[in-house]
């Protein structure tokens, strides 16, 4: 059985390039565009905007720059699906589609997806849509088909500052925890990894190091499993059914006192 196998992504080196995007694009025969959106979205140089069922890679750019522009600084980070080790979109799955590999990532089988949507919504990293040619739910499947071949993803491969790495978990975990201390002692106080450890969702087999608040790299800063919800919805349920049937009793008993009063007929 192989080790679990994912990325460590180290958001300080990234340079916006977007070789990541391509390649995941040429790899997995993505088209290029979804109905012209991949004209600039007015948010500095995002053109794809958000990860969905043809963007499996997306390149944010946030600018944090004074009103003058003559202070502040970039912040790049390549998105990607979390291949969460508890994932809430297999959870939910009514079909059985989604699975996880023997690499422990997590992949949308196509041709068992009943285009449902209960993935997109359980989802807390809002990785996941319908692909339109398709019909199905699709996502990164951290090219599970060169994985098989021995091969690393297209997106690492093609990433030329290394800010996307891949290997076993255990080694980048090792690989990024260096990095850190390293920015740490270089100044860098703010630098910490999100998702590398078991803290939320059992661990991210795709985790970042971030140098800011997650929620400003539109990451959720506590993400849960949909079943969070089930107590307390089961309360709420059973509360609801016992409003209805007091309801249903007073109407019955109103309706039969109208009857003895001549008032209606049975």
């Amino acid at each position: 059985m192989p080790e679990p196998m994912g990325f460590y992504t180290d958001t300080t080196v990234c340079i916006g390039c977007k070789a990541c995007e391509v390649a995941c694009k040429e790899w997995n025969q993505l088209p290029s565009t979804n109905g012209g959106m991949n004209t600039l979205s007015g948010d500095s140089y995002d053109n794809t905007r958000r990860l969905d069922g043809i963007h499996w890679r997306h390149v944010k750019f946030i600018e944090q720059f004074t009103e003058d522009r003559k202070d502040g600084r970039w912040l790049l980070m390549s998105d990607v699906c979390k291949h969460c080790v508890q994932a809430p979109c297999l959870e939910v799955c009514p079909t059985g589609a989604i699975i996880r590999t023997e690499f422990d990532t997590v992949v949308i089988q196509s041709d068992a997806c009943n285009g449902c949507r209960d993935c997109i919504s359980a989802c807390p990293f809002g990785v996941i849509e319908v692909n339109p040619a398709s019909g199905t739910a699709q996502k990164c499947t951290l090219c599970y088909d060169r994985l098989q071949g021995g091969l690393e993803p297209a997106c690492s491969k093609a990433c030329p500052t290394q800010s996307i790495q891949f290997g076993t978990i255990n080694q980048l975990r090792e690989r990024a925890q260096k990095r850190v201390a390293q920015l740490q002692e270089s100044g860098e106080k703010r630098a910490y990894l999100y998702g590398a450890d078991d803290k939320f969702l059992g661990g991210l087999n795709s985790f970042y190091l971030l140098v800011d608040k997650p929620e400003v790299y539109g990451l959720p800063p506590d993400p849960k499993m949909p079943t969070r919800n089930l107590a307390s919805a089961s309360w709420f349920s059973a509360l609801g059914a016992v409003l209805v049937g007091l309801m249903g009793l007073i109407s019955f008993r109103n309706r039969g006192a109208r009857i003895e009063c001549g008032e209606e007929r049975p």
